[in-house]
């Protein structure tokens, strides 16, 4: 009997495994721009909250927000692939649909000539909607003069989309006071770089993991059969992993930009090659970026500093009559190891067999889009003075659960037990 009540546990958790992966691969058919991971377009909130308990009004907010949509880094992500279908066209081998992509290719270069890594006009556009939905999901927070403190990386997309989203608030209310900046003496908490940290998740283990995930998963010979009609010519010349990503990447990165209204290279990849490149883009961001055990499991510490900084400067602002909000804008590389030492929804899991992933619920395209956000919104009892300052957390404007319990009202946390919880995670982290 004990042995048939194992077995039938394992069949229900590989059916569970099963369905939860095939649920996201549905997604992603139904939705190519899904599999872009980080280069995910910010997509729409649903716009449900969870009304506060009876009293209870918003204050005070804290964020930390991802860029928006921006072109590839560099030049030569563009011209890397380019040439290698140019000089295959040169050579005669091209197929039609590699001068089809060859053709898209040079239109997408084009657009972002010399724009490399900067914000897109779509880019700008998010961080206006994000500020205007703020400003009326919590319009208590940002009434009369209050003062809003924004921070942002030096980076110029970093700091546009902050201009962007203090345009809006003021736009909203004129009579707000804001402070701006963007400066490296903030960048110890903004953008932290730990190269302990940074040597681990490059580690032997990490190298490995990938490596036997791609081997046992990719396979970019049909691929390579479409774009290319000579096969010994692609033995000879082309990196087909390489330029896979190369143009995977490509096709992730139209969604964009303005070009994404006539052009799309998700064609050139079946559901499978889709869904497998974004699987890749998955594991490799756990490893590198989250709890992995195979990174050592303390990546998502490389953000200790902004988390403890957002506590204190909460506690400082929750001192105020009227605290207003405190804005800061940077990267993926914050946000989505921040959303991992808060363990939002989960997110601090700590897989082995990376294949289970998905069915852990670890999907960096729900926590890391462009524009990607994560505010905490602060509540007090107007009314009642010495009542609990709640706090809830969004993810993406979406209400997000805490790895403690919350009070009677889902989503709602009182703020003492959040500083104690995570104070005491954040002193239990030795530096390397």
């Amino acid at each position: 009997m004990r042995k048939h009540l194992i077995l039938l546990c394992m069949m229900t958790f590989l059916s569970s495994l099963h369905i939860n992966a095939q649920s996201f691969r549905k997604e992603i058919d139904e939705k190519p721009e899904l599999s872009a991971s980080n280069g995910l377009a910010y997509p729409a909130p649903s716009g449900r909250l969870t009304a506060p308990p009876t009293g209870y009004v918003p204050v005070y907010i804290s964020h930390y927000g991802r860029h928006g949509s921006r072109y590839l880094l560099s030049g030569k992500d563009y011209l890397r692939p380019l040439q290698v279908l140019e000089r295959a066209d040169s050579a005669g081998v091209l197929s039609d649909k590699g001068r089809e992509v060859m053709a898209k290719i040079r239109r997408m270069y084009a657009e972002s000539y010399k724009r490399w890594g900067e914000l897109t006009p779509l880019g700008a556009e998010q961080h206006r909607q994000i500020a205007r939905r703020m400003y009326e999901r919590f319009p208590s927070v940002f009434s009369d003069s209050v003062w809003i403190d924004a921070k942002s990386t030096v980076v110029i997309r970093c700091i546009l989309s902050m201009e962007n989203a203090l345009q809006e608030l003021l736009r909203h209310n004129p009579r707000l006071h804001i402070r701006h900046d963007a400066s490296d003496y903030d960048m110890y908490y903004m953008n932290l770089s730990d190269k302990k940290l940074a040597q681990q998740r490059e580690n032997e283990e990490v190298k490995k993991a990938m490596k036997d995930w791609e081997k046992r998963h990719l396979d970019h010979k049909t691929l390579m059969s479409r774009l290319f009609k000579d096969a010994d010519y692609v033995d000879r010349n082309i990196e087909a992993e390489r330029l896979a990503h190369d143009l995977f990447g490509l096709a992730g990165i139209v969604q964009n930009s303005e070009i994404r209204h006539s052009l799309s290279l998700y064609d050139t990849f079946t559901p499978d090659e889709r869904y497998r490149l974004w699987q890749r883009a998955n594991v490799w961001w756990y490893l590198h970026f989250a709890g992995a055990p195979q990174n050592g499991g303390k990546q998502p510490f490389s953000q200790r500093n902004l988390l403890r900084r957002m506590i204190t400067e909460a506690d400082s602002c929750l001192a105020l009559p009227h605290p207003g909000a405190t804005l800061r804008f940077g990267h993926e590389t914050m946000v989505m190891p921040l959303a991992c030492l808060l363990d939002l929804n989960g997110s601090y899991v700590q897989v082995s067999q990376v294949d289970s992933l998905e069915a852990k619920g670890w999907i960096g395209s729900r926590i890391f889009p462009m524009a990607a956000n994560i505010q905490l919104v602060f509540y007090k009892k107007p009314k009642n003075p010495n009542a609990d300052v709640l706090v809830k957390v969004l993810l993406n404007e979406e209400e997000a659960t805490l790895p403690f319990s919350a009070t009677s009202t889902p989503y709602y946390y009182k703020w003492s037990d959040f500083r104690k919880f995570y104070l005491a995670r954040l002193d239990s982290y030795q530096e390397q």
